[in-house]
C-alpha cells in the first residue's frame, strides 16, 4: 500500500513503506479550513508490536519502528535514514506543509520581512583584545553566516586599521545544507587559527589550523571532535574533547601539530560524565573537567606543559560540584560542599588534591545563588542570582573591598563576556531586559566608570516605551511563588481579551532569561502577550527551587507552569483557551505533560524538538544524554520508582482520548540530544488515540539538528512558521480555522 498525500490539489505518492506500512485510519480528521473536502488527509503511522519488559513491567511501543537501529551512522549521514521512515516524514512535512505553511504564506512572508527588518543585517560584534590584536564577527548585507576577523588592537574602536579576514562563514556554508562553527582560537602568538566546523547539525566537529598571514589550510584535521578545544601556551599542541560513537564527549587527546600524532590525554570511563576543557583566565593553567548533573571533578596542567600530567583538584564525590578559577596564586572554588544548596565560594592551594584543604571565602547564603566567577589580575567577579534576578559583584584582591553593579528595570538578562587581557582591569557585560536591546558595557574596575560600547541596534525601529513589562508571582499548588515576566504592547487592554504565549522550560537548572529578543514583538504588536514561567526545575529562585522541580519531585515544574498560566486567567490578563504553551526540548516535554494534565487551557501548543519519550530515552543506555541524566530523571533500568515515576508523567506514554489543543511538532534528522523518533512517535499516537483532537503537524527538520535550520535568515524562517501557527490558535488569523470537526 502507498500513502497518498493530496497536497496543493495535486496528488503525491510518498515512497513504498515497505516493512511498517500506513494505513488509513477510518476516523474523520480534524480541520484546519472550513472547508475540509480540499484538505489532504493526514499520515497515519502503522502500528508494530514491540513489548519492552523490564523491572517486571511489561508495556507496548508500537511506534518504535521509527527509530532507525543505524541511527549513529544516521547522525552522520541523514541519507541512511531507512527509506520507510524518511517515507513517514516526507509525508508529515508534506501535511504540515499543506495545512499549516501553504495556508500562511502571505502572513509567514509578512512575518519574516517584519524579523528580518529588525535585524542589522552588516552588524558586528564588540571586538575583544588580545595579543595586540581586536578580534571580532561581522555579517555582511544579506549574508547567512558570521565573517570572523581581526585588525590592529589600537584600532578597536576607531573605525580604522586594516582588516584581515580569517574565516568567511558565507563561503563556508555556501552548499552546504547546514553550516555551523564549533570554537574558534588562535594560537598564542597570534600566527595560526584553529577552527571546529559541523556540517550536518549533528554536533561531531572536524578542527582545522590556517596560517593567518598566508591564509593558507595547514593540513591539520581532527574528526570527531565535541568542537571544545585549547591551544597549548607553546603553540606546538591542540588538546581537544573527543565525542564517542554515542555521540558523548569522552576524552581529551592532544595532537602534536609537527607529528600529527594524537596522544590521550585524559579518558572517562563513566558514561553518564561528559568531558570538558577550558584555559583559565590567566592562561597558565588548563582544567580537564568530567561530571554529570549533580557531580564533578576538575583536572588541570600547566599550559605550556606537552603530554602532561594530571593533577586532581578533588576526587569526584556523589552529589558534590564543584567549579574552579586560578586566581592570585589560589583556586577559588564555587561548590555545594558542606550542605550549601546555593553554593559557597572556596580557596584552596595549587596543591590541593581533596577537599579537606578548601577554606570558606564566601560563606553559604540561603536564597542568594552563587552562579559561578571571573578572573582578572587585581579583582575576582562573582555572578549571582537573588530575587530571581542576576547580579555581578566585584571583589578587589584580598577579597576585603567589594560591591556590586546596580541596574534599576523590574527584569532584566545579565551575563560576562570576556573582551581583554587578563591584566587590564576592565569587565565587559551583556545587559538586555525585554523592552530593552542587548547592550555590551565596558565597567572601569577601578575607577567604575561605565562605558557603553554598542547597543543592538533595530533598523526598522524600536521604541521600549510602547511596551510594558511586569514581573509577577504565580501562586501554585503547594502556595510556592513561580515568577512569571510579562512583555505586552501598552495598547493591548488587560481584561482577558487578549491571548498569551507562555513559554516554559523548567529542566536541568537552566533559567529562561528576561532578555530581548526582535522575534517575539511581531507577536506582541498584533495583541499578544508575552510570558515567560520560570517553574521549579529551573534556579530562578536559587538551587533548591531546581531541586523541588527534578526526580520524584518533577510534576512540580508541570504544576507550577499550568498554575502560571490559570493565574493570568484569574488575574483577566487572558482566558482559557487563549494560552498559546510554548517550549523547546525539556520544554517541549514540559508542553506534553501539561497538554496532559489540562488541554483546554491551551489554544495551541508549540513544541520544538520535544523530549516527550522519557521512559523510552531514559532506559536506553546507548543514546547520548541517557545516563548523564540518570541524576536528572531518575534511573528506570535499576529504580522501581523511578520507572513508575517517570510513566506518570511521560507525555507520549500518557497520551489518552483528551480534547488536545492544536500542536506543531518539530524535529530534526541529526538531532542527537532529542532524536527525531520522539516528536515523530508522540505525533503520531496523538492521532491515533485523540483522532479528533488537534490537529496535530509534525514539522522534521531532513537536514538539521537540534537548532534547526542554520543561517541567521533560514532560522527566521522557522520562527514565522510557528508564530502564524500561534496566531492561527488564537483565531487572530480569519483565513485560517483551526478547529475540530463537529
Amino acid at each position: 500500500m502507498r500513502l497518498v498525500v493530496h497536497v496543493a490539489g495535486l496528488v503525491a505518492a510518498t515512497t513504498l513503506l515497505s516493512g511498517c506500512m500506513m494505513t488509513k485510519d477510518t476516523t474523520e480528521p480534524a480541520t484546519l479550513s472550513a472547508d475540509t473536502a480540499s484538505l489532504p488527509e493526514p499520515p497515519v503511522a502503522a502500528r508494530v508490536d514491540h513489548e519492552i519488559t523490564q523491572l517486571g513491567r511489561t508495556r507496548n511501543d508500537p511506534y518504535n519502528w521509527l527509530k532507525d537501529e543505524n541511527w549513529q551512522e544516521v547522525m552522520r549521514d541523514p541519507s541512511l535514514l531507512k527509506p520507510e521512515i524518511r517515507g513517514y516524514l516526507e509525508a508529515e512535512n508534506a501535511y504540515t506543509k499543506a495545512r499549516v505553511e501553504d495556508t500562511t504564506t502571505a502572513l509567514r512572508d509578512e512575518l519574516f520581512n517584519e524579523m528580518r527588518g529588525r535585524i542589522k543585517e552588516d552588524d558586528s560584534s564588540v571586538p575583544s583584545i588580545h595579543g595586540g590584536w581586536a578580534y571580532y564577527t561581522r555579517f555582511r548585507e544579506g549574508g547567512e553566516y558570521a565573517v570572523y576577523a581581526r585588525k590592529p588592537a589600537a584600532d578597536a574602536f576607531t573605525g580604522a586599521g586594516e582588516e584581515t579576514i580569517l574565516l568567511d562563514g558565507d563561503a563556508m556554508g555556501k552548499d552546504q545544507d547546514y553550516f555551523a562553527f564549533g570554537d574558534i582560537e588562535a594560537s598564542p602568538d597570534h600566527k595560526y587559527l584553529a577552527y571546529g566546523t559541523d556540517t550536518k547539525g549533528s554536533e561531531f566537529y572536524e578542527i582545522r589550523v590556517k596560517n593567518i598571514e598566508t591564509g593558507e589550510d595547514t593540513g591539520v584535521l581532527i574528526e570527531n571532535g565535541y568542537g571544545d578545544f585549547e591551544w597549548s601556551a607553546t603553540g606546538k599542541a591542540i588538546f581537544w574533547v573527543l565525542r564517542d560513537a554515542n555521540n558523548r564527549p569522552a576524552a581529551v587527546y592532544q595532537r602534536d601539530l609537527a607529528t600529527g600524532a594524537d596522544t590521550l590525554i585524559y579518558e572517562e570511563k563513566d558514561p553518564g560524565f561528559f568531558v570538558g576543557l577550558e584555559t583559565s583566565e590567566s592562561e597558565e593553567l588548563i582544567f580537564i573537567s568530567a561530571g554529570g548533573h549533580t557531580t564533578s571533578e576538575v583536572h588541570w596542567f600547566p599550559a605550556d606543559e606537552l603530554n602532561p600530567k594530571l593533577r586532581t583538584v578533588a576526587p569526584r564525590e556523589t552529589d558534590i560540584q564543584y567549579s574552579v578559577t586560578h586566581w592570585d596564586g589560589a583556586f577559588y572554588i564555587s561548590t555545594n560542599t558542606d550542605g550549601a544548596v546555593d553554593f559557597k565560594l572556596v580557596k584552596a592551594p595549587l596543591s590541593s588534591t581533596s577537599r579537606a584543604g578548601w577554606q570558606d571565602v564566601i560563606p553559604h547564603r540561603p536564597g542568594t545563588l552563587l552562579l559561578g566567577t571571573h578572573a582578572q589580575k587585581d579583582y575576582l567577579t562573582l555572578m549571582e542570582r537573588e530575587g530571581g534576578l542576576p547580579r555581578i559583584v566585584i571583589h578587589k584582591k584580598g577579597m576585603t573591598d567589594s560591591h556590586a553593579i546596580s541596574f534599576d528595570e523590574a527584569a532584566f538578562d545579565l551575563g560576562l563576556a570576556g573582551g581583554y587581557e587578563y591584566d587590564v582591569p576592565v569587565l565587559r557585560f551583556d545587559y538586555a531586559s525585554p523592552t530593552t536591546p542587548d547592550q555590551v558595557i565596558d565597567y572601569n574596575l577601578d575607577t567604575r566608570e561605565r562605558v557603553l560600547r554598542k547597543t543592538r541596534e533595530v533598523p526598522s525601529g524600536h521604541n521600549p516605551a510602547d511596551y510594558v513589562v511586569e514581573r509577577i508571582m504565580a501562586p501554585s499548588w503547594d502556595g510556592a511563588e513561580v515568577p512569571v515576566t510579562l512583555l505586552r504592547h501598552k495598547d493591548t487592554p488587560v481584561d482577558g481579551t487578549a491571548p498569551v504565549l507562555l513559554y516554559g522550560y523548567g529542566s536541568y537548572g537552566i533559567t529562561i532569561p528576561a532578555d530581548f529578543r526582535t522575534g517575539r514583538l511581531s507577536l506582541v504588536d498584533r495583541g499578544f502577550i508575552y510570558a515567560i514561567v520560570n517553574p521549579r526545575g529551573e534556579m530562578a529562585k536559587g538551587y533548591q527551587w531546581y531541586l523541588d522541580g527534578k526526580l520524584d519531585k518533577k510534576t512540580n515544574t508541570f504544576k507550577d507552569y499550568i498554575a502560571a498560566g490559570q493565574h493570568l486567567v484569574d488575574k483577566g490578563y487572558t482566558t482559557r483557551g487563549k494560552l498559546i504553551g510554548q517550549g523547546g526540548s525539556a520544554g517541549g516535554l514540559l508542553m506534553g505533560a501539561a497538554a496532559n494534565m489540562d488541554p483546554t487551557l491551551f489554544g495551541g501548543i508549540i513544541a520544538a524538538v520535544p523530549f516527550v519519550d522519557v521512559l523510552n530515552t531514559m532506559s536506553d543506555e546507548s543514546l547520548p544524554l541517557t545516563p548523564p541524566e540518570w541524576p536528572e530523571w531518575g534511573n528506570p533500568l535499576t529504580d522501581e520508582k523511578a520507572y513508575d515515576t517517570i510513566l506518570a508523567y511521560s507525555p507520549y506514554d500518557q497520551v489518552t482520548k483528551l480534547d488536545y489543543p492544536p500542536m506543531l511538532i518539530t524535529g530534526g534528522v541529526t538531532d542527537p540530544r532529542v532524536t527525531y523518533w520522539e516528536p515523530s512517535k508522540w505525533a503520531a499516537k496523538l492521532r491515533h488515540e485523540a483522532p479528533g483532537a488537534g490537529p496535530y503537524f509534525l514539522r522534521i527538520n531532513m537536514d538539521a539538528g537540534h537548532y534547526g535550520a542554520s543561517g541567521r535568515f533560514e532560522g527566521l524562517k522557522e520562527t514565522a512558521i510557528e508564530y502564524a501557527f500561534a496566531l492561527a490558535a488564537a483565531g487572530k488569523i480569519d483565513s485560517v480555522d483551526l478547529s475540530t470537526p463537529e
